[in-house]
């Protein structure tokens, strides 16, 4: 019996969710944000399951962070006008309110951190760059009153300023001092006296998320690389000597975010495993906290429904119950619960219960493919991870086109999740690679770093040999390869299609920069201070950009290439498309334009994330599947 061919909107008929996730007071509820209504809005579910609820109504702004008070029915959020990232604050009453906006000033970029509440909950705090535009500020702001007071400052120091962990008496507020990727610092604020005071970490710079404050307010708990390749979980004393640290969980992998129940008794971490999460949960007995009290706490791995990727996780006050974002390669995201309280001796735990289910399309598991892990070896030695997806009817008598996916960041991560574009491409019989290249992160501090100051060099020389790999495979028609990418993934294309014209036989930029140069000279403000060590000075390293830009090599373009940008976008601004997509115009080469004049960095808009999607999926189809597909 012949297969039948699912329509586009099967695959893209779920809901997405943004990765956020709050639980009320008491563990009953639990709060996350989707598209369900087209766009991203406030939502509130029972923990146990049952109807949602609604709770804003957006639809030109999109909500992303979500904070529940400690105390009271209230949440407070973040959202932004077309994606252009001036996040403003909302106050959300539960009981029958309506969001009532905080902060009005649209040209601010307002920001959560790690904590959002005072433990009373009469205050929030937040990081925004009114006061200088470069740097963000952590600032505290009286619910009641609407006053606010800058308590730390950013700077040229100390970079960007964001709010971490309150102490448990609430008179010490633990901030992290962002100056990069993969340097960043340990501040604590004292409300009483003003100070502020760097504790950690001396000397070399290091990757450092303070996560939460220990019950009884002597340590915190931090995620951080510091002498290591890989993010551990570490215990750090502020009142004690400099540079203290004692390490708790040092995995020959990323520790990739930690949970503290408000009591201090329970403790939820995950491990990023080569790209899939596994959740482990300790229960503390009362007192203070150190290296021989959590080694002797009991320890259990949750177990998960099927390899994937917890997006978000959250804890209920006495954590006794947690809620996750789990999304596979064969199921999008969903919202999960789980119950902690029988975490003891016994060492054992039930699996999560989805309480979501978004996936409109309901597209049977089997019909869909699950990723391979694989690897090759690059120009210098090392080797590259990534997920290499086949079309079932692919064999060496079948050859069938791949398309090679990068992504985005470049310090990103591409994992075994679900993609609806993935999985329609290969529906319709085209493979998908997708390398984890110089850059990535989850391998290593080491790994991360190669691609600061060196874009358009030796990510390049990876995804040459990903090339040659994938026509090394005897399924892979080797003159029906795509690249296709979004961000740093879509200079990457550009960088592909001008830098190696001969591998491609299709592509498709989504908000990539093609000008090294003119994107350093238009990022954001507050990106400024780092860009001169991850990419390059715009004046000082010209030389360098322009030697890396693909705008550089645009006559060398030989491929069909379709260009996605959205006009309010404050990262890549719109000209990056638009000088490439005009240059390749004046030379008679093939270039389509979508532009999306109220979209940023990405789709907000359910409408358009299909409108975009679907265009590029039919790019593809008709440049690798048509009449005369192959190399131009």
């Amino acid at each position: 019996m012949a297969r039948s061919t699912r329509p586009f909107e099967q695959f893209f008929a779920y809901r997405r969710y943004f990765t956020s996730l709050a639980m009320a007071p008491r563990g009953d509820r639990v709060a996350y944000v989707t598209d369900a209504s087209g766009q991203f809005n406030l939502w509130i579910q029972p923990w146990e399951g049952g109807w949602p609820s609604q709770r804003t109504a957006f639809e030109e702004q999109s909500v992303r962070e979500i904070a529940w008070s400690p105390v009271e029915d209230r949440i407070i959020f973040l959202a932004d006008r077309h994606g252009d990232e001036f996040w403003q604050i909302y106050s959300l009453e539960l009981d029958g309110g309506w969001p009532r906006q905080l902060t009005n000033a649209p040209e601010v970029r307002h920001e959560f951190g790690g904590v959002v509440f005072t433990p009373d909950g009469r205050h929030i705090v937040y990081s925004a760059n009114e006061r200088d535009p470069a740097h963000a500020d952590t600032i505290l702001m009286d619910l009641a009153t609407g006053e606010r007071r800058v308590l730390v400052e950013g700077s040229d120091a100390w970079g960007q300023i964001y709010p971490a962990a309150w102490s448990p008496d609430g008179r010490r507020l633990a901030c992290m001092a962002f100056r990069g990727n993969t340097e960043q610092s340990l501040l604590i604020h004292d409300l009483a006296s003003g100070s502020t005071r760097p504790t950690f970490p001396p000397g070399e710079p290091a990757t450092v998320w303070p996560m939460a404050w220990t019950a009884d307010g002597q340590g915190i708990l931090l995620l951080t690389d510091h002498d290591r390749e890989f993010m551990g979980l570490a215990l750090h004393r502020p009142d004690g000597p400099p540079g203290n640290l004692e390490w708790l969980e040092t995995p020959p992998w990323d520790v990739e975010a930690v949970e503290l129940s408000r009591d201090g008794r329970v403790a939820a971490w995950v491990v990023n495993e080569n790209g899939v999460s596994r959740l482990f949960v300790r229960r503390l007995a009362a007192g203070a906290l150190d290296g021989e009290a959590w080694r002797a706490a009991p320890v259990v791995e949750v177990p998960m429904p099927e390899a994937g990727v917890i997006a978000a996780l959250a804890l209920s006050a006495d954590g006794r119950r947690a809620v996750l974002l789990i999304n596979r390669s064969r199921r999008p995201a969903e919202v999960y619960t789980v119950e902690l309280a029988e975490v003891g001796p016994s060492r054992q735990i039930a699996p999560p219960r989805q309480v979501t289910d978004g996936f409109i399309g309901a597209i049977p598991e089997e019909e869909l493919v699950v990723p391979e892990p694989v690897s090759y070896v690059t120009w210098d030695g090392r080797g590259i991870s990534g997920w290499l997806y086949r079309p079932r009817e692919a064999s060496p008598e079948h050859r069938v086109p791949v398309v090679l996916s990068i992504h985005g960041g470049p310090e990103a991560q591409e994992r075994p999740t679900y993609s609806a574009f993935y999985q329609l491409l290969l529906h319709r019989g085209i493979g998908i690679f997708a390398p984890n290249i110089r850059g990535s992160t989850g391998y290593g501090r080491t790994f991360q770093r190669l691609i600061y100051r060196d874009w358009g060099g030796g990510e390049l020389k990876d995804l040459g040999e990903a090339a040659r790999f994938l026509r090394s495979l005897d399924w892979v028609d080797p003159d029906r390869i795509g690249v296709f990418g979004g961000s740093f993934g879509g200079f990457a294309t550009l960088s592909c299609i001008s830098r190696l014209p001969e591998y491609w036989a299709a592509a498709v930029d989504i908000v990539g920069p093609s000008n090294l140069i003119t994107f350093a000279q238009s990022v954001p403000p507050t990106w400024r201070d780092f860009m001169a060590e991850w990419v390059g000075d715009p004046e000082r390293d010209a030389e360098l950009l322009r030697e890396r830009s693909p705008i550089t090599y645009v006559d060398q373009i030989r491929a069909p290439l379709l260009v996605i940008q959205g006009a309010k976008d404050p990262r890549v601004h719109r000209n990056e498309s638009e000088q490439m997509v005009a240059r390749l115009r004046e030379l008679g080469r093939e270039v389509e334009y979508l532009l999306f004049e109220d979209e940023g960095h990405g789709f907000t808009k359910r409408a358009n994330n299909l409108k975009a999607f679907r265009a590029a999926a039919e790019f593809f189809e008709r440049k690798l599947l048509g009449p005369g597909a192959g190399p131009g």
